[in-house]
């Protein structure tokens, strides 16, 4: 009886509820719902067909929600990446995921922005298009700057992503890079979990401390001409240390690069063992 007294009529309870699954609620009629063992465990109720369900509507409601999150933190970054770059950069998103970043820069930057990713398809629509994993399918030298959102240690050779990212950068491109950092005991948790929830799709993680990326990217024929932390609390759900690196192409070293044989720094690999607690 209390029950139907605060789902029915103009209740705070029922305003609440109204406003939290953003649809009208229909009226219960508790003397035409059919209760089971299992929907009073799931907290649902079986009723009229056309009885749009509490439970429903407040799932709705929270995927709602997630998405407008994820929207919302992809275009903060691409401000982040837009102060950057400079008007009408063409830009190449390694490793995009939902596309959202990508889909928010090209309308920031008024410009071309190609997403690549090893899935089929994205939830933005952009210009995507798939990769391997190991050679980005576009054309030597013919974007302004590339980005790499927390993409480098799911690599297993660093160094290989970023000569496919000097390849098709134009002279005095720029590489955007975000980076974890398995700092301090806590980042190495957390570093920890993330590598044991991907390790089956993309192999072992490759975390490396901040030097270390500096050490890779310099071997690359990078130069670092800005970097800074990030607070590890813009996502709650994966609190880690961040890094931000925006990196110029040096022409000449690359050029020098180019003729020694690609081995990467055994500082590198020591590093990675540490951070993974190999």
């Amino acid at each position: 009886m209390l029950l139907t007294a605060l789902l029915t009529g103009d209740s705070p309870v029922r305003n609440f509820l109204r406003r939290l699954s953003g649809a009208s609620l229909v009226p219960f009629r508790f003397s035409q719902c059919l209760f089971s063992s299992r929907s009073l465990l799931l907290g649902t109720v079986i009723a009229e067909p056309q009885t749009v369900t509490l439970l429903s509507d407040i799932r709705r409601r929270l995927t709602r929600m997630r998405r407008r999150r994820a929207v919302g933190r992809a275009y903060d970054m691409a401000l982040e990446v837009a102060r950057v770059l400079p008007p009408r950069a063409n830009v190449l998103d390694v490793g995009c995921g939902s596309g959202f970043i990508a889909h928010h820069l090209s309308g920031i930057l008024k410009s071309t922005v190609v997403g690549l990713d090893v899935g089929e398809n994205t939830n933005a629509r952009i210009n995507y298009l798939p990769y391997d994993g190991r050679h980005f399918p576009v054309k030597d030298r013919s974007f302004d700057a590339v980005l790499l959102c927390y993409v480098l240690h799911h690599a297993q050779s660093p160094r290989l992503v970023l000569n496919e990212v000097s390849r098709v950068l134009r002279d005095g491109g720029l590489a955007i890079i975000y980076e974890d950092i398995p700092k301090g005991g806590w980042d190495r948790v957390v570093c920890w979990t993330h590598n044991r929830q991907w390790r089956g799709r993309t192999g072992p993680c490759t975390f490396q401390l901040a030097h270390a990326w500096r050490a890779t990217f310099s071997s690359s024929g990078f130069e670092v001409i800005s970097e800074r932390p990030l607070s590890r609390w813009r996502n709650l759900a994966h609190p880690v240390s961040r890094q931000f690196y925006v990196l110029r192409l040096d022409s000449v070293a690359k050029a020098s690069e180019t003729q020694r044989p690609e081995l990467e720094p055994l500082a590198t690999r020591i590093q990675t063992s540490v951070c993974l607690g190999v």
